[in-house]
């Protein structure tokens, strides 16, 4: 059950970012980000914890950078096994879409 629920708020943390950046993603939380050093260092990064990714997404859209998605192979951990992502975290990663697409 806490796979289904972790999926699908994923799912819909993908979805309300591809709304607001016009891309086409499968997985915006994906933790795999490569870009070129130019690109990167011309962008300032304010996030820390999961607020990076949905942060990191919505400035390289706006800065018209062409973003791919590759596929990676990994073993995901339990909950027990230290992957301590809550209903909180969700939150902060919609607060984040919102926040680097509308109002920066």
């Amino acid at each position: 059950m806490l796979h289904f629920r972790h999926r699908a708020g994923n799912g819909l943390l993908t979805l309300v970012s591809n709304v607001f950046t016009n891309l086409d993603l499968t997985d915006m939380e994906a933790c795999y980000k490569v870009f070129r050093r130019e690109i990167i260092q011309a962008i300032e990064i304010e996030e820390n914890r999961f607020g990076f990714r949905p942060e990191i997404t919505a400035k390289a859209a706006k800065a018209g950078c062409c973003v791919f998605e590759g596929g990676i192979s990994y073993y995901g951990r339990t909950y027990e096994r230290g992957k301590k992502i809550g209903w909180k975290d969700g939150l902060s990663a919609l607060w984040c879409i919102v926040r680097y697409n509308l109002f920066r």
